[in-house]
């Protein structure tokens, strides 16, 4: 099956930036949009942003402006990269992927999760 693996979370200050990465790897067919969600505690889980395979992005509303999206087809990779961190960023961020595993059936992959922490 296809694996996605998430890298770059950890502990910054307030107004820091921070840039997580996931990589899918496996039996790929082709991926199709790929996401990045968030899950703080107690909290329902949020999109944060998405991003197709021609690279058209979208955001949730209080993330556009300081959160970038990306991707690289050719590697499987796709990126996060958040600025002006608040507390309020504090959460677990997962990646998620369309991906087609043969010519006709796509699945939805996750990453394991990659913990986000701002202090204030």
């Amino acid at each position: 099956q296809v694996h996605l693996v998430e890298s770059g979370g950890g502990l910054v200050q307030a107004g820091g930036s921070l840039r997580l990465s996931c990589v899918a790897s496996g039996f790929i067919y082709k991926i199709n949009n790929m996401a990045w969600y968030r899950q703080a505690p107690g909290k329902q889980r949020e999109l944060v942003a998405t991003i197709t395979s021609g690279g058209i992005t979208t955001y949730a509303d209080s993330m556009e402006g300081r959160f970038g999206i990306s991707r690289d087809n050719a590697k499987n990779t796709v990126w996060l990269q958040m600025d002006s961190l608040t507390a309020e960023d504090t959460a677990v961020y997962y990646c998620n992927a369309a991906v087609q595993v043969s010519r006709n059936y796509e699945y939805t992959y996750w990453g394991q999760g990659t913990q986000v922490t701002v202090s204030s």
